[in-house]
């Protein structure tokens, strides 16, 4: 019997990123955290890393926004971001140039949702969410098994949702201002507060800006695709998983008890919660990617 394709999975963090080799979550050969700082020099780092690996094909799972057409001149490359520096970045031809190896691609959510569905809490459902908020706010959505694309892939993380009254504050995110991204992404909370979210208080009033925001964006998402899971991960929530249940309380709330998402406010305490694959939901996301680019 053949043994299991090894990948090496990257994740692109704005803050970090993540080389993980392995063929699954339940096989994990090695994992290395190189700090994401310009293009140049963690492109490097990370390559430093693989070069010491022997591993059947590539996975990447990258912040965005990236062009995923491969019918396009830029694709696997990351397009306008919020990230100094990386605009322009061709990762997916640097990486296939220098390994000659198949390479998977995809945006950072996309892959974790991926992931979620082949071994974490979403296996088994073909319509499902995973959100990351850290130094962005990203959403990957599963519809009919994969991940939604149009034109572009999706930037619900950048929606604007209704503002609490009183909350005049204009927004950290250099494209909208305001969007959500812009009110509860790791800068914005510190810019907004004055402090790291990690600094803010359990129960400080700064948090109920942020359930108040994040609900909104909740309530779309449902009331868009009624995802049969939604997974939040990311550094700003994995420290504050107590959040979970006044999420739950809110978006209940504000989908008032309407029609059929009466019974799916009535069940969230399954519906919405953490990855099921934890703080590896995003490295895996990369993994998967890998597998799929050889059909494993």
């Amino acid at each position: 019997m053949n043994p299991s394709p090894l990948i090496a999975g990257l994740e692109l963090g704005g803050t970090k990123c993540v080389a993980l080799l392995a063929a699954g979550p339940g096989d994990i050969r090695a994992r290395e955290t190189i700090p994401t700082t310009d293009p140049a020099t963690t492109l490097a780092a990370i390559e430093a890393v693989l070069d010491g690996w022997e591993f059947d094909a590539i996975g990447v799972a990258s912040f965005g926004p990236l062009e995923l057409n491969p019918a396009m001149p830029d694709f696997g490359s990351i397009t306008a971001t919020t990230k100094p520096g990386w605009t322009g970045t061709d990762l997916a031809n640097r990486l296939k140039a220098r390994y000659a190896r198949p390479l998977g691609f995809q945006t950072d959510v996309n892959g974790a949702a991926i992931a979620e569905g082949r071994w974490g809490a979403a296996q088994g459902m073909a319509t499902h969410v995973y959100i990351t908020i850290g130094t962005g706010v990203g959403v990957g959505m599963i519809a009919g098994g994969r991940p939604v694309q149009g034109v572009a892939h999706g930037e619900a993380g950048h929606m604007r949702v209704p503002r609490l009254p009183g909350d005049t504050y204009p927004g950290w995110c250099r494209f909208h201002g305001d969007c959500v991204e812009g009110l509860i992404a790791g800068p914005a909370l510190a810019e907004r507060f004055g402090r790291p979210g990690k600094e803010l208080p359990d129960d400080g009033p700064q948090w109920d800006l942020f359930v108040h925001d994040l609900g909104g964006l909740l309530h779309n998402l449902v009331a868009t695709a009624a995802p049969e899971r939604i997974a939040i991960g990311g550094g700003v929530i994995a420290a504050r998983e107590h959040l979970f249940p006044r999420l739950r309380a809110r978006l209940a709330e504000s989908l008032g008890g309407y029609g059929s998402l009466a019974a799916y406010a009535a069940d969230l305490d399954r519906r919405l919660g953490p990855p099921g694959l934890g703080s590896l939901a995003g490295p895996l996301g990369a993994i998967a990617m890998g597998l799929e680019a050889i059909g494993a």
